[in-house]
């Protein structure tokens, strides 16, 4: 493993940790914003998407953990576990420094992050990301959550990842991209605290990307039917 990553991310980290902070009293918190079952032709996916963060409004810890589990195959597709700094650099974006440990079925992958974190104009929530090692890639999140009722919410998400040098232990091809198209209409059971969802979610890899799949026998695009729910601490 290379010690680049790290010792980038204890440097960046340090810089931030010696701003001064506010006299705030910490708040912490658990949302997860993914627990779900996918449902596909040709897979069936155990997913989550979660993050816990500690701190002030200030300067925030942050751990966050995504999963896909393959259950057919009783193996991690993905497995990806982040501990991030978040610092607010305007009214509605946060500075993100942190280090990245993939650990999928495969090589593993270790690196820094560099990124932005907060809501865009007509409150779209984006993550922009950059993963620094020697196999570097970028990474768009963009979610819309549209309030239909009160307690009836539609968020339509997409999600683009984009290698910047090829990766073929991982089936990564340089600018290959693989997006992740999401809709799921979730359904305020207690408040906002457990919000069951069903939904739709479509994946496709693109270029370099695409052929190292069909290589590896496996389809450039599939859909899921989805069911699962949010719930935030």
């Amino acid at each position: 493993m290379t010690q680049q990553p790290i010792r980038a991310a204890i440097l960046l980290a340090a810089t931030f940790a010696s701003a001064p902070a506010l006299a705030e009293t910490p708040i912490w918190g658990i949302q997860v914003e993914q627990l779900e079952f996918r449902a596909g032709d040709d897979a069936s996916i155990a997913a989550w998407d979660l993050d816990a963060l500690y701190g002030t409004d200030e300067l925030k810890l942050v751990w966050r953990s995504e999963a896909e589990y393959a259950v057919r195959e009783d193996g991690f597709e993905t497995l990806e576990n982040q501990i991030r700094l978040q610092t607010p650099v305007s009214d509605f974006f946060d500075a993100v420094v942190g280090f990245r440990a993939d650990t999928p079925d495969g090589p593993d992958r270790y690196s820094a992050v560099l990124g932005l974190h907060g809501l865009a104009p007509q409150w779209f929530e984006v993550d922009l990301d950059l993963f620094l090692s020697d196999k570097p890639f970028a990474r768009l999140e963009v979610e819309y959550e549209g309030l239909i009722t009160n307690r009836f919410t539609l968020t339509p998400s997409i999600e683009v990842e984009l290698p910047l040098v090829d990766d073929r232990e991982i089936g990564h091809g340089a600018f290959g991209p693989k997006v992740e198209v999401g809709a799921r209409l979730s359904y305020d059971l207690i408040d906002r605290l457990v919000s069951p969802y069903v939904g739709v979610h479509y994946e496709r890899t693109f270029g370099e990307t695409g052929n190292l799949a069909k290589r590896d026998g496996e389809d450039r695009g599939a859909f899921f039917a989805v069911v699962g729910t949010r719930i935030l601490f």
